[in-house]
């Protein structure tokens, strides 16, 4: 059977073992009845037209991990932001590690999905807030219909997080092609902060497949500082669905970092449900090899007085692709609106491709809205300057690069991620460069 009708013929043993009440278990329900009539996406659908899952949906995919495989913290301690305290959520083949984690339900709570979804305290955030975010897409539903575990993060009112959350998810190798699907309740009640770093890892070269959703409630004068790492093996495919509902006068940012993986799809929504709203999303791009980064977005402007800015780089060399699907929508209620979107894209090879297409849906006359993408090669006279001035031609195309992405790194609050991130820029482009950016 093909990978559908496996994961339709299961849904009723995966019910039977997990205990949840009855309001989640109406959710389940009704999501696995969308998956099952829309099936996975495909080309012909155009917000899937350039990017296929043909090729990963051929494994044949474990859908419930056997068991979990313990991990030292000192063999995976360079895929944390180590050198910051912070509160850690880690998933080792999609089972929580309580060696490796720290959690907290000191003034702010920082767990388990699977004790927000089972113990009746949360009984009212999660009927307020699960799966009140996540469209009804096929993907989002297939994941609201399996989702067990992953983390959830409740800030209170009036309250800053006293440092960082990372959610971390490994995954080991432990079956010979792995399906994970974690699902993460984000809300952050009102004049609240808090900053999170995500990141999913493969330690193995076994073919892993993440369904990813993460809903996120930023209250009234909310920040949310999130920042999504991506540097993966090539056997690691990321299906990532974001979506952030924002109320008056708060702030959320997203800063997605993509460096590797087989194919990464990047669904990443904003609604603006209030006055005075700021969503800012930026990401750097750079691909190599036969990798696929698709990034889709959408801010949905519903409400008068409010901004958003979307900057994306991407680098593309080898026989990589790169795909930006960015969608802006104002609405007729939504004046004053100030809405900023740029693509920006380096092909370093002649094999690596790019489809970008900004989009504006305006039905308000009173706004100032601007879009635009560019697709071009690294400027030869500003290289041919560097090297008559004593710079290698390689070092010189890398400098070049990290100036092309410095107004994104800019933004980043967090200086060791800018740090880290500067490093694995570097890495990807085969230099050592000995400053930041």
């Amino acid at each position: 059977m093909d990978l559908k009708e496996k994961l339709v013929s299961s849904f009723l043993a995966f019910e039977n073992k997990v205990d949840l009440d009855s309001y989640v278990h109406d959710v389940r329900s009704e999501a696995i009845k969308v998956f099952e009539e829309k099936g996975f996406p495909s080309k012909k659908e155009e917000a899937w037209k350039y990017t296929s899952l043909n090729k990963i949906l051929k494994e044949d995919y474990s859908v419930f991990p056997k068991q979990e495989n313990a991990l030292d913290y000192k063999d995976v301690k360079k895929y944390f932001i180590h050198d910051i305290d912070s509160y850690k959520i880690i998933f080792i083949d999609g089972k929580y590690s309580s060696h490796l984690s720290e959690t907290t339900h000191d003034g702010i709570d920082v767990c388990l999905m699977s004790a927000a979804l089972n113990k009746p305290k949360y009984r009212l955030i999660i009927e307020n807030y699960f799966n009140k975010a996540a469209s009804k897409d096929s993907l989002s539903s297939l994941n609201t219909a399996f989702s067990s575990e992953g983390a959830y993060i409740h800030i209170p009112k009036n309250k800053i997080a006293d440092k960082p959350i990372q959610v971390i998810h490994f995954s080991t190798g432990n079956e010979s092609a792995s399906l994970l699907q974690p699902r993460n309740l984000i809300v952050v009640e009102e004049n609240s902060h808090v900053q999170i770093i995500e990141r999913h890892q493969n330690l193995t070269d076994n073919p892993v497949l993440t369904n990813s959703l993460t809903e996120v409630f930023a209250k009234k004068r909310a920040i949310v500082d999130y920042y999504k790492i991506q540097n993966d093996t090539s056997s690691a495919s990321l299906i990532d669905n974001t979506f952030i509902k924002q109320q008056r006068e708060s702030i959320a940012s997203v800063h997605t970092f993509a460096f590797g993986g087989k194919l990464i799809r990047n669904n990443l929504n904003f609604y603006q449900e209030g006055e005075r709203i700021d969503s800012i999303l930026k990401g750097v791009t750079i691909l190599s090899d036969k990798e696929h980064v698709d990034h889709n977005t959408l801010v949905h402007h519903i409400e008068p007085n409010c901004e958003s800015h979307q900057d994306y780089k991407g680098i593309f060399g080898d026989n990589s692709t790169g795909v930006f699907n960015g969608k802006i929508i104002v609405e007729k209620e939504a004046q004053k609106t100030n809405a900023f979107q740029s693509n920006n894209n380096i092909l370093v090879s002649d094999k690596a491709a790019i489809n970008t297409k900004p989009q504006l849906e305006i039905f308000a006359d009173d706004v100032k809205c601007s879009h635009g993408c560019t697709i071009g090669q690294l400027d030869e006279s500003a290289l041919f300057y560097m090297q008559s001035r004593g710079i290698p031609k390689k070092e010189a195309k890398a400098l070049l690069m990290y100036a092309f992405s410095n107004n994104v790194l800019s933004s980043v609050k967090i200086p060791e991620i800018k740090q880290r991130i500067n490093k694995i820029i570097a890495n990807k482009l085969g230099v050592d460069i000995g400053f930041d950016l």
